[in-house]
């Protein structure tokens, strides 16, 4: 069966500061997508999308693309206006992307199989693409879908707030799922955001979702409601995956295994965030779970 891994890469990276997808931060230089990579070829996956801005599409091919050549197929998306309904036009203002419903529909004639979604700039752990590759396998059908959640004391960034999706769960299986902004350290180091106080043992999104190919349909027709639905004026609403699965979850008819995996989250949100990640990975390549080299 073919198993597709679709890494979310067209991100501004604003609050990063530049193109943190590309930021270099293993011991010879690697990416951090590189790890996500080379953990998902390990768990099984047989196919590798990148989602990236046109402008990153030359540099990802000559770098981690070179990389895999011979080990899986590789394929190349972008997110861009081309693949926005003829109906719609984009506000001359807006600059900001259309979101990760969006971003994974730009690839939707690639896909070939189960896909999962990860982020770019988020370090998920061996363990994680083992279990959700093993969830992939299980999907029967559109109504199927799983998720890989963390704890939200283990995905907080010393550096400023986060967005996470907080999800409640029930034997197994997602309830719903609250994208919440602004979660960040206040007082006494307790963790909150503008809704209140949060505990830090929540379990979060963190963007790692199993989704079935046959949902790429009705994830199209979502997105297409979601831009009837832009507020006059406002440039910057997004279409996100967490918010998408909640509305599915609250309509019905959908089902969404949930496991977490022991592994420890990290990323880079804030330029402050590179130095801890660099010495997170060279622990993990100390310790033995990583080669010397990646690839």
């Amino acid at each position: 069966m073919d198993t597709t891994l679709v890494i979310l890469a067209a991100g501004l990276g604003s609050r990063f500061g530049g193109n943190k997808q590309i930021s270099h931060v293993g011991p010879h230089g690697e990416i951090l997508m590189e790890y996500s990579i080379h953990d998902a070829i390990d768990a099984g996956f047989t196919q590798i999308v990148f989602i990236l801005k046109e402008e990153m599409v030359d540099l990802i091919k000559a770098t981690v693309g070179a990389l895999l050549e011979g080990r899986v197929r590789v394929d190349y998306a972008v997110q861009d206006d081309t693949t926005l309904p003829a109906w719609y036009t984009r506000p001359e203002e807006r600059t900001k992307p259309f979101g990760t419903v969006h971003a994974v529909l730009c690839a939707k004639d690639l896909i070939r199989g189960p896909f999962a979604t990860v982020n770019a700039d988020d370090y998920y752990g061996k363990e994680a693409f083992a279990i959700m590759h093993k969830l992939l396998t299980e999907l029967g059908s559109a109504g199927d879908a799983a998720m890989v959640p963390y704890i939200l004391g283990n995905t907080m960034s010393e550096n400023g707030g986060v967005t996470r999706g907080i999800c409640r769960l029930q034997d197994g299986k997602l309830v719903d799922v609250c994208e919440t902004k602004e979660i960040r350290y206040g007082e006494n180091r307790e963790i909150v955001s503008d809704a209140g106080k949060l505990s830090p043992d929540e379990m979060v999104s963190m963007n790692m979702w199993g989704f079935h190919k046959d949902l790429l349909p009705r994830m199209s027709a979502y997105f297409e409601d979601f831009l009837h639905n832009i507020p006059a004026g406002d440039i910057k609403a997004e279409c996100l995956l967490p918010i998408m699965v909640g509305t599915f979850l609250a309509e019905g008819s959908f089902s969404v295994t949930a496991q977490s995996s022991p592994d420890k989250w990290f990323g880079i949100t804030y330029a402050a965030d590179r130095e801890l990640v660099m010495e997170k990975l060279a622990e993990l390549h100390d310790a033995g779970v990583y080669p010397e080299k990646l690839f």
